[in-house]
């Protein structure tokens, strides 16, 4: 992918510009030579992902401080001049050993918050524009009214919360996810970040979708001092999904008591992205706790998260926040925290002309053609024999049983009556608004 020149950070030029205690690098240096047996600035560099100016003068300060000692060199594969190999000194032993039990983390050092503040400002989800037709492309293979497509675009333009609702079962999953795929644009996470003399992770394999980054040649960086930094690592803006098991405590930062570091909450790891809460108001804690905890990130776009030795430090909230519920907006919150949600959306049940649109395109991506008999035939079944609701899901599901049923009688993929009847039993059970028992008219009936 192509990167957005204007988001690359830059690389520190010098130790003092990590933008916290250089001991902190030190200490890493340390810990790469002690448990990864590495001996040179450029294998540590590699590691670290500091360039290896600034490695080489940690290594200096290093061996100034009697900490490590060179051990000769390794030729290079030219014969020209090796390069210096390093180890530990028995001082430098117990640095690193008393490095260890502050704690335990090795790898790519760390941001500064001052520096990841600034990053996630400069690439603010809601300075980028999606266009009407960005939004016509991402829904053009699904079937959505023209008026909520219309409504959504500013919704998603404005890079604030927007809550979903509607009937089960008409895609409001789907058009949350939808929109947060529409964004193409490369922003950079960092591995980690230093917040009070203590490290949180933030990059998350299982969330950030990192790319390749490939500038034209006229784009290419032809100064040292233009080096992107490492410590960043290039994505695609990151998407969350959470549903019923989301709770307060995952709002917070994770301490682990062993390796003695901070893993970032779910909402940090979405920054500059989109966190979805599916299925909002059966989650664990009331839709009131978590609007409580999100009242002034949504409004001020602060954050104020706490260390557990209880100093707290804010980074800027920055991310489209989606609600997606299938209850009522009036049963879930009071007007009050109604207002702070500043786009709300509702999915109707499909009209008759939606869901034959539907039931169509699921048809022929499935291999099968939609008759007119068999059309009515459903329609029928879910309205007038179920009492039931049109809705956005039942085409598949229906498809998805005659192609089981198919395949089960060893029969080429075919649309018949008994088939979606069949189908249509395993979609509904006898509940109190029950009219009829659908599928089971006699198969004689129905052939």
């Amino acid at each position: 992918m192509s990167a957005n020149m204007y988001y690359e950070p830059k690389a520190p030029l010098k130790l003092s510009e990590v933008g916290y205690d250089p001991n902190i690098i030190l200490q890493l240096v340390g810990k790469g030579m002690y448990l990864e047996n590495l001996e040179t600035g450029v294998q540590i560099s590699n590691e670290i992902k500091l360039p290896t100016n600034v490695v080489d003068h940690a290594l200096q300060v290093m061996t100034s401080r009697k900490l490590i000692e060179s051990v000769g060199t390794i030729t290079s594969a030219t014969g020209g001049m090796g390069t210096l190999r390093y180890s530990l000194t028995s001082a430098g032993r117990k640095f690193v050993q008393d490095a260890l039990n502050q704690n335990q983390y090795f790898g790519p050092a760390p941001v500064s918050l001052e520096a990841y503040s600034k990053q996630v400002r400069d690439q603010a989800i809601g300075d980028e524009r999606v266009s009407p037709e960005e939004i016509e492309a991402s829904f053009s293979d699904i079937v959505v009214p023209d008026e909520f497509t219309r409504r959504l675009g500013p919704a998603v333009n404005s890079g604030m919360s927007i809550l979903i609702y509607g009937p089960a079962g008409n895609g409001k999953t789907t058009v949350a996810e939808k929109v947060a795929h529409i964004y193409d644009t490369v922003i950079y996470i960092p591995y980690a970040i230093e917040v009070n003399g203590t490290i949180i992770k933030v990059f998350d394999a299982s969330i950030h979708n990192s790319v390749e980054v490939e500038n034209p040649p006229e784009e290419r960086r032809k100064l040292f001092r233009e080096m992107v930094d490492k410590r960043f690592v290039p994505c695609k803006r990151p998407v969350v999904i959470t549903g019923g098991e989301l709770n307060m405590e995952m709002l917070d930062l994770k301490y682990n008591e062993v390796s003695k570091y901070y893993e970032a909450p779910l909402h940090i790891k979405a920054l500059n992205g989109t966190f979805i809460i599916d299925d909002f108001g059966r989650q664990q804690v009331s839709p009131e706790q978590l609007l409580n905890r999100w009242i002034v990130p949504l409004q001020s776009r602060i954050d104020f998260l706490k260390l557990h030795s209880g100093k707290s430090f804010e980074l800027p909230f920055d991310e489209l926040v989606i609600f997606s519920t299938n209850m009522a907006p009036d049963d879930l919150m009071d007007p009050a925290f109604l207002r702070r949600i500043p786009y709300k959306l509702e999915t109707k049940d499909p009209t008759l002309e939606a869901f034959r649109a539907i039931y169509e395109g699921v048809a022929r991506k499935s291999g099968l053609e939609l008759t007119e008999d068999i059309f009515q035939f459903t329609v029928d079944q879910i309205v007038n024999v179920a009492g039931k609701a049109l809705a956005a899901y039942q085409p598949k599901f229906i498809i998805d049983q005659v192609i089981a049923n198919c395949k089960y009688q060893g029969r080429d993929l075919t649309f018949t009556k008994e088939f979606v009847a069949e189908g249509l039993a395993n979609l509904y059970v006898q509940d109190s608004e029950f009219k009829g028992q659908v599928g089971m008219t006699p198969r004689k009936q129905v052939a």
